[in-house]
């Protein structure tokens, strides 16, 4: 097989509908629009438009509140982390956010991380990790391993209650 001999399966690209070419085309005439109305105009957008009836939208209560002042966490499970530490994707020594995206455990070197306790039958070594926040049960887990846990310090309580 050459380059000059590939082509597309077929059915992959349709041909765009040409309206307004006459009666035998199936959409000469009107093209579709049916006879009159705002819809048979052009420039018509009317998106939520119910016909003067007060949309659902307007009708329906709002809800909820959102908090733009918000810290969004990358999340990182000590399951995941000794997971990388026998594939040799981290070193067991001390493991920060850097060490974290360079194994590809976060993606925003940027970004605040969030050490979760979630360890399932994976077994942890003696790691020395910092984090920005960090669950009692991952603080717990790594401690009885033999490691250590530190918080980076911020404005907001770093270890909270899972």
């Amino acid at each position: 097989m050459e380059l000059k001999d590939i082509q597309d399966n077929n059915g992959a690209r349709k041909s765009r509908m040409r309206v307004g070419r006459g009666i035998g085309s199936g959409k000469g005439k009107t093209c579709g629009r049916g006879h009159k109305g705002q819809t048979s105009r052009s420039g018509v957008a009317i998106k939520g438009f119910e016909g003067g009836q007060m949309p659902i939208y307007r009708r329906l209560p709002k809800r909820g509140f959102t908090n733009l002042f918000r810290t969004d966490y990358q999340v990182v499970n000590l399951q995941a982390v000794a997971q990388a530490v026998s594939d040799k994707k981290l070193k067991a020594g001390a493991i920060d956010r850097a060490a974290l995206v360079e194994a590809g455990l976060v993606r925003d070197n940027a970004q605040p991380v969030k050490l979760l306790g979630n360890l399932g039958e994976t077994k942890l070594d003696k790691l020395s990790i910092t984090v920005d926040k960090a669950s009692k049960s991952a603080v717990e887990q790594v401690e009885k391993a033999g490691g250590s846990v530190t918080v980076a310090q911020s404005a907001k309580p770093a270890v909270d209650a899972e």
